[in-house]
């Protein structure tokens, strides 16, 4: 079992910034892929990033392409935690935004086993 708590959400203004975190409790996190989801209001949850963990990551995150650019997923093995830098915030970037984590069978894992329980982000226009 992995437990996921993200957190960094808050409100900003459009064309500001804001970095997401998301800390796991297992060990080691390195064989974890990790994402990061979005879900707005009245809307079904969608993907935003990815980044491969062992034995893929010789493989390149991936993005959303309505977030190609301007956010950037990153991650820290050592400290267990998976970050979202987004830069550039739209209106439309208002959501929910879960962090997932699956221990990957192949790459892009095409689903994830384990969720955090969200933290909002709202952009104001």
């Amino acid at each position: 079992q992995v437990q996921l708590v993200e957190s960094g959400g808050g409100l900003v203004q459009a064309g500001g910034s804001l970095r997401l975190s998301c800390a796991a409790s297992r060990r080691p996190f390195s064989s974890l892929s990790m994402a990061w989801l979005r879900q707005a209001p009245g809307k079904e949850r969608e993907f935003v990033a990815e980044i491969p963990g062992m034995p893929w990551k010789f493989f390149s995150a991936d993005y959303a392409d309505s977030v190609k650019g301007r956010f950037t997923i990153s991650r820290d093995d050592a400290k267990n935690t998976v970050y979202l830098k987004m830069n550039s915030l739209k209106f439309e970037d208002t959501a929910v935004y879960f962090c997932a984590a699956v221990e990957a069978p192949r790459w892009p894992p095409g689903k994830y086993d384990y969720w955090g329980q969200g933290t909002q982000v709202t952009v104001s226009s």
